[in-house]
């Protein structure tokens, strides 16, 4: 293919009905037919960062990164060039893509041609597009006409994307007093939900299709998933993403002090009450309300939220007025509240009001080929706030990563990335290569808990040539959970607690592996 074709193959997708994946995926493709790179990327501005999109020759790590200007000068000296830019072989600078090829980590194998192209629409600058090679002669015949060429189709492909509109969103935009109220959760958990295993595709199928009314939703899911940062994905793509998101953690309440802080009470309603003091509903009047831990509420409590859930009704305490608000109320648990219902702790008519459309978040076991992306994302978080030098993953490490169960799920990865990186930091200079060995690893990673059984010496496994590893897995998964179901005659919440799984997380594997029964 000749470079005119390139052009035209590129030119051709703009108007594609693709999505904005495979639009850029396509993109690389065609440039390494005429560019004969190792690696190659495809980044987008957003203030000081650069957030890959797509890239292909890179280990999948590289995706869940963050690549800052200032910690980068390369990509900086790109974003701000003009034309395409060359790195030579003896350019002292270090490349951000060093030791992130797919060929393996080693840090002693270094890039020897870079290039890269700014992206611009209207002379803004929207991304970047970097190629990297191991041949140090690999770009010298690339005419710059062309690279510049490339450079604007892929610029009009991110515009093409709807990128642009998101880069041009107003930093004053009403909502940044409840991102503000919810500052502790995106320390805790970042802001971006990351993965692309099939279960969180499906993920956020579930929160495009129900962001977009306005149904209670009640997320649920093991402690770690990442429960808060699906609500705040529902709210920032609902018609309601401008106005306030308030957040109300119930397992911190107080069961005296539980009814003020939803509803607000009255100057002298009871002892401290020194002024009238607006509720949680009150404040997030025509925006969203998230009530964390919902299975901890207080049974006195629970009639209150019901009224002011199906009727948009409330009163303060100590007031003899009622008034009517206009609040979509998310809630999330990582209880098995149908088990509190009939427990008595809940009560059943506020669960059906709250479990208008639930949601289940998959735990880290459900989606262990997440681990790379989420691994990547954390190294390059933890670089920048210790300023450190590039961090890399053996990959010992992460097999050894791949065969932990993960209790604690995302939150336990985060630190256990974490203190590794403090570990293997503190033996290198400062700005060398950091890499995570297995050693560097918590011992907590590997398993005790799990009886050793011996080989049967009376049963044989016999592999024949139509033998497949996903399938044995899979049929043992639908023998597990109809043991399961037989076992509870058919009761999935009972089920549920004897595979160790929460129900949502349950019915979800089963409709994927075919099981039928009644949901």
């Amino acid at each position: 293919m000749d470079l005119i074709d390139t052009l035209i193959s590129i030119a051709l997708d703009l108007t594609a009905a693709i999505t904005e994946k495979d639009r850029y995926e396509r993109l690389l493709i065609a440039i390494e037919k005429i560019l004969p790179y190792d690696a190659a990327a495809l980044l987008r501005v957003d203030g000081d960062l650069l957030i890959p999109v797509a890239a292909r020759g890179l280990i999948p790590d590289a995706l869940g990164r963050e690549y800052a200007r200032s910690s980068h000068p390369r990509l900086d000296i790109i974003c701000n060039a003009d034309e395409p830019v060359r790195f030579t072989a003896d350019n002292p600078l270090p490349d951000p893509f060093d030791g992130l090829l797919a060929a393996g980590i080693d840090v002693q194998c270094q890039i020897r041609a870079c290039l890269g192209c700014p992206l611009r629409v209207e002379n803004k600058l929207i991304g970047i597009l970097t190629a990297d090679a191991l041949d140090p002669e690999a770009f010298d015949h690339m005419d710059p006409r062309f690279l510049k060429a490339v450079g604007a189709l892929a610029g009009a492909q991110m515009q093409t994307a709807h990128l642009i509109d998101a880069l041009e969103m107003s930093a004053e935009r009403q909502g940044q007093i409840a991102n503000e109220l919810m500052q502790d959760i995106h320390v805790r958990q970042g802001s971006q939900i990351l993965g692309s295993s099939s279960v969180m595709t499906h993920l956020r199928r579930e929160i495009e299709l129900v962001a977009r009314s306005d149904f209670t939703v009640l997320v649920m899911g093991d402690t770690g998933v990442g429960k808060e940062l699906v609500i705040r994905t529902i709210h920032a793509s609902s018609n309601r993403k401008d106005a306030p998101l308030l957040y109300l953690n119930c397992a911190a309440l107080p069961e005296s002090l539980a009814e003020s802080e939803l509803f607000g009470h009255t100057k002298g309603a009871f002892t401290g009450a020194s002024r009238d003091r607006a509720g949680k509903f009150e404040l997030a009047n025509h925006g969203t309300l998230f009530l964390d831990e919902i299975g901890e509420l207080p049974l006195s409590i629970q009639p209150k939220l019901l009224r002011a859930t199906q009727e948009g009704e409330i009163q303060r305490v100590g007031s003899d007025k009622s008034d009517h608000v206009d609040v979509r109320l998310l809630a999330a648990t990582n209880r098995d509240l149908e088990a509190e219902v009939e427990n008595k702790r809940f009560r059943v008519d506020l669960y059906h009001r709250l479990n208008v459309y639930p949601i289940g978040v998959p735990t880290l076991k459900e989606r262990i080929e997440d681990i790379p992306l989420l691994a990547g994302h954390f190294c390059e978080r933890i670089q920048r706030r210790l300023g450190l030098g590039p961090i890399r993953i053996s990959p010992d490490a992460y097999e050894m990563m791949a065969g932990y169960d993960w209790p604690g799920n995302v939150r336990e990865l985060e630190n256990v990335i974490s203190r590794a990186v403090l570990k293997s930091s503190s033996i290198v200079s400062r700005g060398d290569p950091v890499v995570l060995e297995i050693t560097h690893l918590d011992s907590d990673l590997i398993r005790r808990d799990l009886p050793i059984v011996p080989p049967s010496p009376k049963k044989e496994i016999f592999f024949s040539k139509n033998f497949s590893l996903n399938d044995e897995i899979k049929n043992y998964k639908i023998k597990l959970i109809t043991l399961a179901l037989n076992k509870n005659r058919g009761n999935w919440a009972a089920a549920a607690r004897d595979l160790g799984m929460h129900r949502s997380n349950l019915h979800n594997l089963a409709k994927r592996l075919g099981i039928k029964g009644n949901m």
